[in-house]
Order: C-alpha cells, then structure tokens, then sequence
C-alpha cells in the first residue's frame, strides 16, 4: 500500500517554528522524513539527496512520485528543520546550474525539536516496571562508595564514575516506578485495558508486587543503613571530588562556579537518594509510600476480579443497569415513551394510599382514575378494616415455628470464655516485670507466641534505621512494649511447641494497660 501526498499546500502556521509540520495536514510524511535523517545522522551521513530520502520512506508512507518528498522537504527548510545547500556535485554541464538541485541535513533546531517528541512518544508508550534488580545493583554501588570513603584521598574519577552509575540506576529506578504505578492505576480502573487479557495475567501481576515488595522491605533496609554509613563517613568529600572533575574543563574564571554548580547538583541528587529510602522530618520515605501503594493495589486488583466475576456470572450490575437504561432513553422514539420508560424504571407513581381492598381494585381497573384527579373529586377509597384498626393485614397460614437457639448461644457464650481465658493467660504470660531479655522469656504456648508476635510486629514496625529503642502499643491498646537493641550481637531463641522462635537479642519489656480488666 502507498500513500500519496493530499492535494494542495499545506497552510503555514505562525510561530510554531520547527514543530510547524506537527499541524499540517501531511504530519505523517513529515515525522517519517525527518525520521529519516536522523537515522541517517547516527549512521554519520550528514547530506541526503531527494531520492535518498525517498527510498529510505516506509512502503506505507512513501508518495508514489518523488516530487511529492521534494515538496515535503522544501517545507521543512521553511519551517527550519533542515537545510537546504546547492548539489554541484553532479553538475556536468552549464544548463545544470540553472536546475533546482539541493542536498539537505539537519539543523540544531530541527534535531532538538526530533528529540523532543522522542521523549514525548517514549514518555507516552513507557509502562515501567518495579525493579528489583535495581535495588541490587544500588546496594553494590554504596558498597563501592563506602570503600572509596574509607581513602584518605579519594580518587575523583572513581568517585565520579561510582556516583555517576548510581544515580543513573536510582533514576531509572524511580521514572519505572512512578510509570508502573501510574499503569497499574489504569489497569485496575480497566482503562485501556481488555478484560480477557486483565484476567490472563493478574496472577503474574499479584505474584510480581509480592516479590518486589518482598525485595523492596529486604533491600530497603539495607540501603538505608548504606547511605547513612555513608552520611557518617564522609560522603561529602566524594561529592566534592564528583564536581572537581566535571569542572575540570571549564575555564580558570569559571571553574569555581562551575565546580560549585556542580556539587550542588550532586548534593541534590544524594538527598534525593536518602529521601527516597529514609524517612526523615516526619516525612514518610518514597519506598515506604511505593511499598505502601503496592500492598494497598493486591486488594483492589482482587476487587476487580470479584467485579468482573460478578458481572459473568449474571449477578446484578447498578453500572451496567443505568448504562443500559441511557442507552434504552437515548433510542426512545417521543417524550410520551421516555416518560413510560421512567416509570416502569423508578416506579414513581402518584402515592394515593397504602393498601385497598380487592373490590377497589375491580372498580379502579373498570374505571381508571386520572393521575391528575383532586382528592376530592376522586372515588373514596375502600380501605380494610384490619389495616384501619391495627396498622397491619392479618396473616394467614400457619404461623411460622420459633427456633429454639438457646443451644447456640451457650456453645457461642463458652466459646467466647475460653478464647477470654486464652487471651488473660497469654496477657499473664508476657507481661514482664521490669525490663528482661528476650531469651528471657522462656518457652511459650500457641496462644502466648501468637501475641508476643504481634507485640514485635508492632514495635518494629515503628522501627527506623539507626533506632536503639522504641515504645509501641498494640492495636486494641491493651498492651504496650518497649524495646531496645542491644550491641553485645548475642541471639535469642524463644520455644514453641511449633519450633524455636531466633532473632537478635534485645531488651523487652511488656506492660499490660488494662490493669487487670483482663486477667481476672
């Protein structure tokens, strides 16, 4: 399939400059021909001829004659996207001088204006992706950071490059992210997305935000504990060194600017990397937000589905319901059949009574009675005397036997006394009386590891790196614990008929709140 040129000249547009063919009607020949140049540039041919360009066009977009690429290339010489210079190359004869020959390339505005709309097209097609292994490859480069910290004299191009091939890994690291999540938002609003296929692949995706958050909660820690080793040891001199060398080549009266310039920069981008794995000023870290957002999407792609289940399997859709009645408003033939439409739908009918009797029924039926009657030019209403009387139609059949429960609520009421029982025993268990190690608590029963789980879970979820000791309550605000760490790196091991319980020793202790309310 070829395409031709539309007939006609293209309007000038004013003041667009080199993005002027972004508004005209051939905007696809445009794009392909300036495509063609800068392919051409990367293979370090700096002139095209007509032809060249020509041939080098897709089959789907190249004009049958060549005339057309020549008209398409003048044009772009106007707009200032190429330059247009006399082809005296195949002169041979003196009638030759007086052809329109010219060779064209690029100019700086037109490969700038190409790089802009790069960027735009790959910003607009990019999904990104959770990288895990970024967070790898970011713990192996503050490693090497650390071993150059330890210099006295760092070399600045060891510097430079170890901090040059972090930054590029924490910005990859980041722009995949904000573009993951922004899809994944999409995704679960079913924008742009097919249902068939959301259904294909949301196991794939759930196993994948599992694993990145696992990486994430891991590596996140370790990170953070890199860069504040750092912070302590000495990462400014390696900043500085960074900015020496990128100022190296600058003029002696501007090296000084240009080398605090560049520090600056590089500051920067260092408090950028702690703000995104620390959490500081009572600011939450970007991770801890990522990782956040990535629990927070498991449930509600899982919400998706149970929809999109629902709506299989017949279940009642509102959505869909009102949507289809639009539609059924929108196709109606007159205003008398949407307002039949409307009532069937709503049922909003004039309220004129409660109940009435059968026999008024027959009478309304034989003779209908205008919505738009007065009250009291309308029949009277036939109403029953056991509604009038007590409020309520007698029933009839068979009363319905009452269910003898009792059994139930003595199981429900010994079942809540044991679980009472459990909890008091498991809150006796733990609360310490002062402050002991955690091998000091000894072994412990189902009920009372399962409390002192969450009594930890708690605590080190408030846990932040370079933290010595932290005060937490549990989530009924029954019990608090306060835990420190200790320096000795001895480990603790806690027995359970389930197995034996290992970590890092710490001093714990554990208060119950209730004072007594549930131990008695």
């Amino acid at each position: 399939m070829t395409a031709t040129a539309s007939a006609g000249p293209d309007p000038e547009p004013d003041g667009f400059g080199p993005f002027a063919h972004l508004t005209v009607r051939n905007t696809p020949l445009y794009r392909q021909v300036m495509r063609v140049f800068l392919v051409a540039k990367e293979r370090f041919a700096v002139h095209l001829r007509p032809e060249d360009v020509h041939t080098a066009l897709p089959a789907d977009i190249r004009p049958a004659e060549p005339e057309a690429v020549v008209t398409a290339l003048d044009k772009l010489v106007g707009w200032g996207n190429l330059r247009a210079d006399p082809d005296t190359a195949r002169v041979t004869a003196v009638e030759d001088f007086y052809r329109k020959r010219f060779i064209y390339q690029l100019t700086r505005e037109g490969e700038a204006a190409e790089a802009a709309l790069s960027a735009y097209d790959e910003a607009l097609g990019r999904r990104g992706a959770l990288q895990a292994v970024a967070l790898h490859d970011i713990v192996t480069h503050l490693r090497a950071l650390l071993v150059l910290a330890a210099e006295d004299e760092p070399d600045p191009a060891k510097a430079h490059l170890a901090l040059d091939a972090l930054a590029s890994r924490f910005a990859a690291l980041a722009d995949n992210a904000r573009a993951f999540m922004g899809s994944l938002q999409r995704t679960i609003d079913l924008h742009d997305v097919e249902e068939e296929v959301f259904l294909a692949y949301k196991d794939r995706l759930i196993q994948y935000l599992e694993r990145f958050i696992q990486d994430l909660i891991t590596l996140g820690g370790r990170i953070a504990r890199l860069i504040l080793e750092l912070e302590a040891g000495g990462v400014e001199s390696l900043l500085r060194a960074a900015a020496g060398r990128e100022a190296a080549d600058a003029s002696p009266e501007e090296s000084q600017v240009a080398e605090r310039e560049a520090y600056e920069r590089w500051a920067a981008r260092w408090a950028g990397l702690g703000a995104w794995f620390i959490s500081r000023d009572g600011r939450e870290s970007q991770a801890r937000l990522l990782r956040g957002r990535a629990l927070g999407a498991i449930p509600q792609l899982l919400a998706v589905v149970r929809t999109l289940n629902e709506r299989r399997s017949g279940r009642s859709d509102r959505s869909a319901d009102f949507r289809t009645l639009a539609r059924w408003f929108a196709e109606a033939a007159d205003d008398d059949a949407r307002h039949r439409l409307w009532r069937v739908a709503f049922g909003l009918y004039p309220a004129r009574h409660l109940t009435v009797d059968a026999d008024t029924l027959t009478a309304r039926a034989a003779r209908p009675v205008p919505a738009a009657t007065p009250w009291a030019a309308a029949e009277p209403l036939r109403i029953s005397p056991q509604l009038r009387r007590t409020g309520s139609y007698e029933r009839r059949g068979k009363p319905r036997k009452v269910e003898d429960r009792q059994e139930r609520r003595r199981l429900l009421a010994e079942t809540v006394a044991k679980q009472a029982a459990e909890t008091a025993a498991a809150r006796a268990r733990l609360v310490t009386e002062g402050t002991t190690r955690l091998s000091g608590l000894g072994e412990l029963d189902p009920a009372s590891f399962s409390l002192f789980l969450q009594l930890l879970g708690d605590a080190l979820a408030t846990w932040r790196p370079g933290t010595r000791h932290t005060v937490a309550t549990s989530n009924d605000g029954s019990m608090e614990i306060r835990l420190t760490a200790l320096a000795d790196g001895t480990t603790a091991e806690i027995r359970t008929p389930g197995g034996v319980f290992r970590g890092p020793d710490h001093l714990v202790e554990i208060v119950d709140l209730t004072d007594g309310e549930f131990t008695s």
